[in-house]
């Protein structure tokens, strides 16, 4: 049975001022290294296991920019060991930041993941658009597929775009 459990931001501050809590951030590198909270351990999504927590009897808190990827990788922990209880904090580090609870600032200029999604799609549904209406109308292809991808990420919470641009050089440390 998966033990996941939700906590908010103000629950998660006070645990940390207990020192009862341990965070896992499973954002990409280039998202932690943007902000994150203090003491967080950086494992990223597509790596986190079971066997990359610490065996604490402090609460373990999973955490990400909204909390989708965060219940997704509390889900394959407990998979993986169904006697692990793990936290996911509701809304993520946005959640945490609307708090106005404190976070560490890097030094990086860079886009937070989510908008450079959004840029991307938007570009990309933008000239697709364009070039059905000037080019040929065999281009409406191109924003059809992209909207039916929004629809499946909205549906199930995986978004491949976003996995497929946390791979890119600019995203690296």
């Amino acid at each position: 049975m998966m033990q996941i459990q939700n906590v908010t931001a103000k629950q998660l501050n006070q645990w940390i001022a207990n020192n009862e809590a341990v965070l896992i951030d499973v954002r990409e590198p280039a998202e932690f290294h943007t902000s994150h909270i203090q003491q967080a351990n950086l494992v990223p999504l597509g790596i986190v296991s079971d066997d990359d927590l610490p065996n604490t009897n402090k609460k373990v808190v999973i955490y990400c920019q909204k909390g989708v990827r965060g219940n997704n990788a509390c889900i394959k922990i407990t998979t993986e060991n169904e006697k692990r209880v793990v936290y996911n904090l509701e809304g993520g580090i946005a959640a945490w930041q609307t708090q106005g609870l404190p976070v560490i600032k890097g030094e990086s200029n860079r886009l937070p993941l989510d908008r450079q999604v959004q840029i991307t799609i938007g570009t990309c549904a933008f000239a697709g658009s364009a070039a059905a209406y000037f080019i040929t109308p065999g281009f409406v292809v191109i924003p059809a597929i992209l909207g039916a991808s929004l629809l499946f990420t909205g549906i199930s919470g995986s978004n491949a775009l976003a996995l497929i641009m946390a791979k890119m050089p600019w995203n690296q440390k």
